[in-house]
């Protein structure tokens, strides 16, 4: 173990013990109306305007859940189930699926709904996002643990954990590939 890492974990021992937040702490509900002003070539709302309203709900679900800034680390799995259209009224529900020591993953599910219509809104995206809480020096921050309330947010807490690891082997994976490259005289 290096002086940094052997540090690191010395910090995270003595760092106190933050109480637990429940999911519905933090949960909100973002809506906005689609305009002509959010379209892409084909008519339709450009998924960029979609990506965006996204990361704004799970950002303030982010800084909800950890009391202070939390910074976008990174997106997956972002799915586009329907398309968005001019006058849709968007509803973007977001809440934390599960925490680590500086980290959040929030889960986002995007829904539709004509706007002058009474019909149920739609699901037309979801997404995960990871978010890493940090202080006034942009530096990582501990955040409290999530507590799960229902059996749907004890579902998403456990497939999160599966997302974790996949996104950590991944990572692993990929240094390992560069590292070989590097050795073997390729150059990025």
């Amino acid at each position: 173990m290096t002086d940094q890492a052997e540090q690191a974990s010395a910090a995270q021992s003595a760092a106190p013990e933050i109480p637990g937040k429940p999911t519905s702490a933090s949960r909100t509900t973002l809506s906005h109306i689609m305009t002509h002003s959010d379209t892409n070539l084909l008519g339709t709302v450009h998924g960029g305007v979609i990506m965006k309203l996204v990361d704004d709900a799970a950002g303030a679900v982010a800084g909800r859940h950890s009391g202070g800034p939390a910074v976008t680390a990174s997106m997956d799995e972002m799915a586009f189930l329907e398309p968005v259209r001019v006058g849709d009224l968007v509803h973007v529900k977001a809440q934390v699926n599960w925490t680590g020591r500086t980290s959040m993953e929030v889960g986002v599910r995007v829904l539709a709904e004509r706007w002058n219509e009474s019909a149920p809104a739609t699901q037309v995206g979801s997404a995960y996002l990871v978010f890493a809480a940090v202080d006034a020096d942009g530096k990582p921050r501990v955040v409290p643990p999530v507590i799960p309330e229902t059996e749907k947010d004890k579902r998403r807490y456990q497939e999160a954990q599966i997302r974790r690891t996949h996104r950590l082997a991944r990572r692993r994976a990929i240094m390992e590939l560069r590292e070989r490259r590097i050795a073997e005289g390729f150059e990025d």
